[in-house]
């Protein structure tokens, strides 16, 4: 399962930036089923997903393999407490966007380098040496960033025990993402900002036109390609 946030531009007296909170599945036949979409109103957070989580529960979805989420602190705490044998894995992307927010804009590019080999290692054993190799060379300019990996370390690296071939669909959540361009297209077709309840129809129909030999979030950046 993948849950993620994407925020949509919603006319509601006045335009304002609104998230949409989805919620995705791929069975274990392979298919890919869209589990719910909520709009809030901003500022919820583990709580919220906790709520959300708990009304998939009571709607039949019994267990989850795996939960593919930001690192929204507290969020793999609200996984545990519905579904308590269910592995969180932190999306690879989340992780790097919120290494970069802690670098100097001029060393984007030198950060993603130095981290590829971290998130790109064969296994769990390679990546800690390719962290530590990254923290001994980063760690002194930007400290922040290495603790941020240190923290959500034990949510990052359970993908690392698949096949490449499979770690690109469990890396990250960049399915959802992907759902970002499909609105801004429809909303460049209607010539105006939707409601709320346009805007939950054409997050419904972005998502049902996605790519569904990619149940997952694609070649992401598990499979080499730069963030």
């Amino acid at each position: 399962m993948s849950i993620d946030a994407i925020n949509v531009k919603i006319r509601d007296g006045q335009v304002a930036n609104r998230p949409i909170y989805l919620a995705m599945a791929v069975t274990v036949d392979g298919h890919r089923d869209i589990l719910g979409i909520w709009a809030g109103d901003g500022g919820e957070g583990a709580k919220h997903w906790l709520h959300v989580l708990t009304e998939l529960k009571n709607r039949g979805v019994a267990d989850v393999l795996m939960l593919v989420c930001d690192g929204l602190k507290g969020l793999p705490e609200a996984v545990e407490t519905v579904w308590p044998r269910t592995i969180v894995q932190t999306c690879v992307v989340h992780l790097l966007r919120n290494s970069f927010r802690y670098a100097a804009r001029q060393d984007w590019d030198k950060i993603a380098k130095a981290l590829k080999p971290v998130y790109t290692a064969p296994t769990e054993d390679a990546a800690t040496e390719r962290f530590l190799e990254f923290a001994e060379a980063w760690g002194r300019k930007y400290p922040a960033i290495v603790k941020l990996w240190e923290n959500a370390w034990a949510e990052f690296v359970p993908f690392l025990a698949f096949d490449v071939e499979i770690r690109t669909v469990i890396c990250s959540t960049n399915a959802i993402e992907s759902v970002n361009a499909r609105i801004r297209k429809a909303v460049r077709a209607r010539g105006h900002f939707p409601n709320e309840q346009a805007a939950l129809k054409c997050v419904y129909m972005a998502l049902m036109s996605l790519d569904p030999t990619a149940p997952g979030a694609g070649a992401g950046p598990c499979a080499g390609k730069h963030p």
